[in-house]
């Protein structure tokens, strides 16, 4: 007898639960529609609509190698951040919630039809600056990345949302090659965590985020101490910076931004009220020297 939606869901969630996977009811729900291709309201106002045989293939598939601690966005391929969907793979970070304190605060700075410039350092699957240029059709953007294989996935996700003419992406280590005073605002999210934490971390992360995307170094900071300076040098008079942080670096990552000559300086905290995006601005009186 075939399984159901409804006791596809349950089955999971059930299986979840068992695995100590965190979120399982979600999880169970998005593994449920991928597999039988259905949507949260047919669960709900068909559930019980019946699986085919390959459908509850699938679905055993996937919640397997979620009880294996694999993530939901590296089994669908997918995940959603912003207002937008976004391939994901092994190549990239999986991008979270917390990241979207960068966006929110720099569609507050641009007006929707203003046009202006923005870099994205470090820009993995393009989650930042992809979610930004949705929302601010003036405005263009340069993503730079170390890794070609996370600049292929950022290229597959500009051209899936329509935003492969605005945004142009490059191989290289930072702001090497880049102008001075050459955007309105930076944008990144780097590496923060130190070295020695990393295998702490939920298998999630340490076994299928990658490595290069997560270490900071010895004290996390390795990044933001060549960063600080740099962003300075390619923001604009009167741009702005935004840069996401570990939860207990803000003092740090502040320091190293006044030290480089930033105004402003200040942190957001995330939903979860952790100091999470440290963000200032260049000084819209300086000048060249």
């Amino acid at each position: 007898m075939s399984m159901t939606l409804l006791q596809a869901w349950q089955s999971a969630k059930s299986r979840l639960e068992a695995a100590h996977i965190a979120g399982p009811v979600i999880d169970a729900r998005l593994l449920v529609e991928a597999a039988a291709d259905a949507t949260r309201a047919d669960i709900v106002t068909d559930p019980h609509r019946a699986l085919t045989p390959e459908q509850e293939a699938r679905l055993a598939d996937y919640v397997s190698r979620r009880e294996r601690r694999e993530p939901v966005s590296h089994i669908l391929g997918r995940k959603g951040f912003w207002k937008v969907m976004l391939a994901v793979n092994a190549d990239v970070l999986t991008p979270r919630p917390e990241t979207e304190v960068i966006v929110d605060y720099v569609l507050k700075q641009f007006p929707e039809q203003m046009p202006f410039t923005i870099l994205d350092l470090g820009v993995g699957s393009g989650a930042i600056i992809l979610s930004i240029l949705a929302e601010r059709p003036a405005a263009k953007g340069l993503a730079t990345d170390i890794s070609d294989e996370a600049l292929a996935v950022a290229r597959e996700n500009a051209a899936n949302l329509g935003l492969a003419p605005r945004v142009a992406f490059a191989r290289g280590d930072w702001t090497a090659g880049l102008a001075d005073e050459s955007f309105d605002v930076v944008v990144s999210n780097p590496p923060y965590i130190s070295s020695e934490v990393i295998e702490t971390l939920e298998p999630e992360v340490k076994q299928y985020d990658p490595r290069l995307a997560l270490d900071g170094g010895a004290d996390g900071l390795d990044a933001y101490r060549t960063l600080a300076p740099e962003i300075m040098r390619v923001l604009k008079p009167g741009g702005a910076f935004a840069v996401e942080i570990g939860y207990d670096q803000k003092d740090a990552v502040e320091a190293l931004f006044n030290a480089a000559g930033a105004n402003d300086v200040w942190t957001i905290k995330d939903l979860s009220t952790h100091d999470r995006v440290v963000v200032g601005v260049k000084n819209p009186l300086e000048t060249r020297k």
